[in-house]
C-alpha cells in the first residue's frame, strides 16, 4: 500500500472503488443482499470462490452496453476467491497518511453495482478520502468497455496537478 512509500506516490486515483472503513471487510461495505448472495455462491462452489451471475453483471455492472458487449465481457470474468471479501482490513496507517498524498475519486454516475443511496459509491466511499478531487462521468461500473475514451480523459483529469 502507498503508506509504505508515500513520498513516491503523487496522487491516488480511485474509480468507483471501495474505500473501506478501518477494520471493515469488503463484505461489510456491501448491501445485505449482496452479502448473502456472495456467501451462497462461495458455499456452492468447489473452491470457495464467487462467480457473478450473468443477470447481475448485465443489469447492475454493464447496463449501458448492448447484449453482445455484455455477453462478450462476461466471458472475460473469472471467479473471485471469497476470503478477501471477509478479511478485515487494518487501514489505520492508510488513513493516517492519506493527507500526505493527492487524492481523486472518479464516479461513474450510472454505476449501480452498489445501489444508489445509502450504499452508493458517491458520496459514501468518496468522502472517506478526506477532501479528494471528485471527477464524474456518465456510465456504468464497466464504462471502461462502454466508453473507454471518456474514461481515459477522466483519469487524466483526475491525475492533473
Amino acid at each position: 500500500m502507498f503508506e509504505e512509500v508515500p513520498e513516491r506516490i503523487k496522487r491516488l486515483i480511485f474509480w468507483n472503488a471501495f474505500v473501506p472503513e478501518a477494520g471493515n471487510s469488503l463484505l461489510d461495505e456491501t448491501p445485505p443482499h449482496y452479502r448473502a448472495l456472495f456467501q451462497q455462491l462461495a458455499e456452492a462452489s468447489d473452491d470457495n470462490t464467487v462467480t457473478m451471475p450473468f443477470p447481475i453483471w448485465r443489469e447492475n455492472f454493464i447496463q449501458d452496453a448492448d447484449l453482445e458487449l455484455a455477453t462478450r465481457t462476461y466471458g472475460m470474468l473469472s471467479s473471485e476467491p471469497f476470503q478477501p471479501f471477509v478479511d478485515k482490513l487494518p487501514l489505520d496507517r492508510f488513513y493516517s497518511k492519506l493527507h500526505e498524498v493527492g487524492r481523486s475519486y472518479i464516479n461513474a454516475t450510472e454505476d449501480i453495482a452498489l445501489p444508489p443511496g445509502e450504499w452508493g459509491w458517491h458520496p459514501r466511499m468518496s468522502s472517506r478520502l478526506q477532501g479528494a478531487r471528485l471527477v464524474q462521468l456518465p456510465g456504468s461500473h464497466e464504462v471502461m468497455f462502454t466508453d473507454p475514451g471518456l474514461l481515459a480523459r477522466k483519469i487524466f483529469e483526475a491525475g492533473r496537478d
